[in-house]
């Protein structure tokens, strides 16, 4: 079993690397803008500038104030808001796309295990029957025996208001 994790582990592994590499530079440069604008070191950088830049236009430092109303300030906040939403918003749509993709991979991994979980039930049914084995049937036996539509499923979900 440790071999087909490390080889799952592996594989996983080089998709990532693929699909990073597949990257085009402008979602490289969102992704690191977004890695930065989410460390403290943003924060701490912030912190500083805006404190200093108070601090200097309430006239407590011995510079001439450059923005006494803080209109500029407000404004460069205001741009720097915009920008960094946008490229948020970027990085986001990227995790939701790598989202939706292993969320296929999940549905395709447990369709083929319940495919082959029901094949195991009539082999086993099979092999009871014919060593007179089985007795009783249990009740969900025909059930557990039949494959589920995905789409059927998806179709009581969604009457169900889920």
């Amino acid at each position: 079993m440790a071999a087909i994790v490390e080889r799952n582990i592996a594989a996983l592994r080089e998709e990532t690397e693929r699909r990073q590499a597949a990257k085009g530079l402008s979602e490289r440069i969102a992704d690191a803008i977004t890695g930065f604008t989410g460390s403290m070191t943003f924060v701490f950088l912030h912190v500083t500038v805006f404190g200093v830049w108070i601090v200097a236009n309430l006239d407590l430092l011995p510079v001439p104030p450059w923005d006494p109303s803080f209109v500029v300030l407000a404004m460069v906040a205001s741009v720097e808001a915009i920008f960094l939403s946008t490229f948020i918003l970027i990085s986001q749509n990227a995790m939701s796309a790598a989202a939706d993709r292993r969320a296929d991979l999940d549905l395709q991994i447990n369709l083929l295990a319940e495919h082959e979980i029901t094949r195991l039930i009539e082999l086993v049914t099979a092999i009871a029957r014919r060593l007179d084995a089985l007795g009783e049937p249990p009740p969900d036996l025909a059930e557990a025996s039949r494959d589920v539509r995905p789409e059927q499923v998806m179709r009581r979900i969604d009457e169900a208001g889920g």
